[in-house]
């Protein structure tokens, strides 16, 4: 597995250019005066499938050979990757099939289903489910698509990097929720090619750390897998984005299920926008480290917004959240 570089992210964007638009890159007032920082937000959320991995299924699926075509695509997806694959395959014309864990969340499952994708629930987990997805690739011959170890996947993603700099190149911070690490991997990528002194960090949830031990140790490992964000919800690090991480991620940290939940609800009350758990993981880590981020200009990606409707009602009657200072207009 080549390592993408930034012909590679130039030439993915040249192939989902007809497909997917660039996503708008707001800044809100009020999350400035949490963060302590000019705050834009990448709106990945706004992607027809609500998610980044998108771009990466669209790059993937528009240069398969004819036999993969002809074969047909297996996935295995907590969601996302799954509707990624299953929005490309439709473009495309090519059969695809999704394993998703049993519990898998049934707006993701609705919106495969509804993009014409085969689904197939199996295990606990999205790792229970890929190990069944693996199988079946094998038995039947299907083109599996790994949901990290994938070049063109994170060359596609790693366009959202690639238009941040492009719209904003005074960023000095760029902070990317990581399940298997394919976005912080495509923000690596173009961080290093275009703009070296900018800082990458990555965010997961304790509940979930294995990416994060991973780049700790610089070896994969596996762990625990006890997190409600599903997009961050993985047992096992993946092999290329770990390689990248290794050598180009500047910082990584862990936040608390609870502090997720927190910054799920005020990203909501402050963008007006669908935001699932794993898309506030950003905006988390931001408010963690508060202090180092004061005074400068930090871009996070919202990397998706397919909560379910019992998910958000969870979230909104929560615990406390930020409150705008009284000073400001309410309207």
């Amino acid at each position: 597995m080549e390592v993408p570089t930034l012909s590679d992210v130039h030439q993915a964007r040249s192939h989902i250019a007809p497909h997917l638009r660039p996503t708008p890159l707001y800044e809100y007032a009020t999350l400035n005066e949490m963060v302590g920082a000019e705050v834009f937000v990448k709106h990945e959320n706004h992607q027809p499938v609500g998610a980044f991995k998108v771009r990466g299924g669209v790059n993937l699926i528009s240069q398969l050979g004819a036999d993969e075509r002809e074969r047909g695509v297996i996935a295995a997806s907590t969601g996302n990757h799954g509707q990624s694959i299953a929005y490309a395959a439709r473009i495309f014309g090519v059969a695809a099939t999704i394993c998703v864990p049993e519990n898998a969340n049934p707006v993701k499952v609705a919106s495969m289903r509804g993009l014409g994708a085969k689904l197939i629930f199996h295990g606990r987990d999205y790792d229970e489910a890929r190990e069944n997805c693996e199988q079946l690739a094998h038995e039947h011959g299907y083109r599996y698509i790994h949901s990290g170890d994938e070049p063109l996947l994170i060359a596609g993603v790693a366009t959202q990097a690639l238009e941040i700099l492009e719209e904003r190149p005074d960023t000095d911070v760029l902070i990317v929720p990581i399940g298997g690490g394919s976005g912080a991997a495509g923000a690596c990528v173009v961080a290093q090619a275009v703009k070296p002194e900018l800082k990458v960090i990555g965010v997961q949830s304790e509940a979930a750390p294995a990416a994060y031990h991973s780049w700790k140790a610089r070896q994969l490992v596996e762990d625990k897998m006890e997190t409600f964000a599903e997009g961050l919800a993985t047992r096992t690090a993946f092999e290329l984005p770990q390689r990248i991480l290794w050598d180009h991620l500047d910082d990584f940290t862990l936040v608390s299920d609870d502090e997720i939940r927190a910054a799920q609800a005020s990203m909501i009350e402050a963008t007006r926008n669908l935001v699932e758990a794993a898309g506030a993981a950003s905006l988390a880590a931001a408010l963690k480290l508060r202090d180092e981020l004061a005074g400068k200009r930090v871009a996070l990606i919202l990397s998706g917004g397919n909560a379910t409707r019992e998910q958000l009602l969870d979230v909104l009657t929560g615990g406390p959240r930020h409150t705008p200072d009284k000073k400001e207009s309410p309207g």
